[in-house]
């Protein structure tokens, strides 16, 4: 097939500044164009090139070149095609980080068929839903999934096949299940890829479903190509001699698809897939055992290594290059421990399922802030909006929105649409082509995007408008605290006001002393209307499998507690 994937961006120096990088910017997308091709096909001729270390918990560990990736992903895309699987059908993959998971993705991509990638930490009715919704044919599982999708298999009548992965032979003849290792075991290793176009589905990805069901996001090919330009930036200009890649991040995510795997495999580069829970000293010693040199780590991740390992260069030999962060604000505490103690700046990064990698920072390019989000990255026309769609100027908070074009092109980073509905996808696109993100920040002068929370997330307690993260930021600095959430609650004189939920350190015990400490902490770097009103220590907070804290959940919590009493 024609393809161009060897230049679909050209990316000025980063010696050039960041108004020119972002000016002189421009992408070369290619009309016909297909993910497996660029991430693997186009690599595997050299049989000497690794793509793949994997580890599991059990310490089992494999190795796997781009040409055992194609080999592996030919024979199950001849398998799919055997099973009726055709261009646009949707195939599930609900496997963790593993090989075969990145052999899926490889095998459906080629085939012009559309993934659907499924947290394995689902349970049985978000796996429904999901599965019901996209109408998938056949599901490819493992030991740990298989058991939750056969509590509602019964209800997905369109679902008429499961492949399986490390399937004991006995489950499998009683579910009827194609063991991997069986049914690849003669297919061909050879396969000629579908002629795709650039603009073709390439897999579906549901949001989280904060209000009402979870939509289905349909995302195009060029999609990755439109993630290159952040992803690039965000690691100081990937890749260089020596880069080696991880992320606890799930490949059934963007953050795991768009910001790891896929285009690090874009730019022939090998990552580590690990199997396994994610813990601080576990990270450090994968750090340290591969030598990871770039990673992307939740704000979450990265609390629990600054809190559990101050020191890690004192203990682990190791040197990262690059950090990107997402999902939540850093932190000026997070930022700093990094800087002085791995000597790495992290960059961080915004984005969303529907248009991801469109905000962050370049340290090698221009100077990271610490608490704000970054400029646009190269490509990207991100701007402040009012409700009506309006630009608003430096200074006002809005929301952040990205228009369907930069410098006369189309961006290829949007989204086709949410699956089956037209509503939602009418109504994510202002008239004048900007696609609202539902996150607000404030734009300062200098182009650098400041965050103020989710629109939902924001609240107003005696006329201030209240967002979060800063008095999360600020709890996190001191010593007793290992995490912390902060939530709007309603007030009958203040409208509302501020209440912390909190994690502790190992040892530290909440008393109203710890309380009085908090609020005074908050209250000497803040303002007095952010001091929380009221602290609750906690075991843990409501996270999602991305790693957000879930505010909404605690929202609904306290509104249950007032309803009872």
């Amino acid at each position: 097939m024609a393809s161009s994937t060897d230049d679909v961006m050209a990316l000025p120096p980063a010696s050039a500044g960041y108004a020119a990088i972002h000016r002189d910017f421009r992408w070369q997308v290619p009309s016909r164009y297909n993910i497996a091709r660029d991430i693997c096909g186009r690599w595997a001729e050299d049989r000497a090139r690794f793509a793949l270390y994997y580890e599991d918990e059990a310490g089992n560990t494999s190795a796997w070149t781009f040409w055992d990736i194609q080999r592996e992903a030919n024979r199950l895309s001849n398998v799919l095609g055997a099973l009726g699987t055709q261009r646009g059908d949707r195939v599930a993959i609900m496997m963790p980080q593993r090989p075969h998971t990145g052999v899926a993705h490889v095998a459906i991509y080629q085939m012009g068929a559309v993934a659907l990638p499924l947290s394995h930490l689902f349970g049985p009715d978000a796996l429904e839903f999901r599965l019901a919704d996209a109408e998938a044919h056949v599901a490819i599982v493992d030991d740990s999934t298989l058991p939750k999708l056969l509590e509602v298999v019964d209800r997905l009548p369109k679902l008429r096949h499961i492949i399986g992965v490390d399937i004991a032979p006995e489950t499998a003849a009683a579910a009827g299940v194609k063991p991997w290792e069986r049914v690849l075991e003669h297919a061909s290793p050879r396969y000629v890829p579908a002629d795709t176009a650039a603009d073709d589905p390439a897999l579906i990805i549901y949001t989280s479903g904060t209000t009402g069901n979870p939509k289905g996001t349909l995302i195009a090919h060029r999609s990755l190509i439109g993630n290159l330009s952040g992803f690039v930036c965000s690691h100081d200009y990937f890749p260089q001699s020596g880069d080696m890649f991880w992320s606890p991040a799930d490949w059934a995510w963007t953050g795991g698809l768009f910001d790891v795997l896929l285009p690090v495999w874009r730019f022939g580069m090998p990552l580590l897939a690990y199997k396994g829970r994610f813990e601080a000293e576990k990270a450090f010693e994968l750090i340290e055992k591969y030598g990871i040199r770039n990673t992307f780590l939740f704000p979450t991740a990265l609390k629990m290594m600054m809190k559990t390992v101050p020191d890690p260069k004192a203990r682990y030999d190791i040197d990262l290059r690059s950090i990107m962060s997402a999902g939540e604000p850093v932190g000026e505490a997070v930022f700093s421990w990094a800087r002085e103690k791995l000597g790495v700046t992290i960059n961080e990064m915004f984005g969303q399922t529907e248009m991801n990698y469109v905000i962050g920072n370049c340290g090698a390019a221009w100077p990271a802030r610490p608490g704000a989000m970054g400029r646009a990255y190269p490509g990207h026309r991100v701007s402040i909006i009012d409700e009506e769609g309006n630009e608003l100027p430096p200074g006002a908070t809005g929301e952040v929105a990205v228009h369907r074009q930069c410098n006369g092109q189309d961006d290829p980073v949007l989204m086709l649409e949410y699956w089956k509905r037209p509503d939602a996808t009418a109504e994510k696109f202002t008239p004048q082509g900007w696609g609202r993100t539902g996150d607000l920040a404030r734009l300062d002068e200098d182009g650098y995007f400041w965050y103020q929370g989710r629109a939902d997330d924001v609240f107003k307690s005696s006329g201030y408008r209240i967002g979060p993260s800063e008095i999360e930021n600020c709890l996190l600095r001191h010593a007793a605290v290992a995490n912390a959430a902060v939530i709007g609650v309603p007030d009958e004189t203040r409208g509302a006001v501020v209440k912390a939920f909190i994690v502790l350190q190992r040892g530290v015990a909440g008393d109203d002393a710890l309380v009085a400490a908090l609020q005074d902490h908050v209250r000497q770097t803040l303002a007095p209307y952010e001091t929380p009103k009221a602290i609750e220590f906690v075991e843990s907070l409501p996270m999602t499998t991305t790693g957000k804290v879930q505010r909404r959940i605690l929202r609904q919590r306290e509104e249950e507690i007032r309803g009872k009493s």
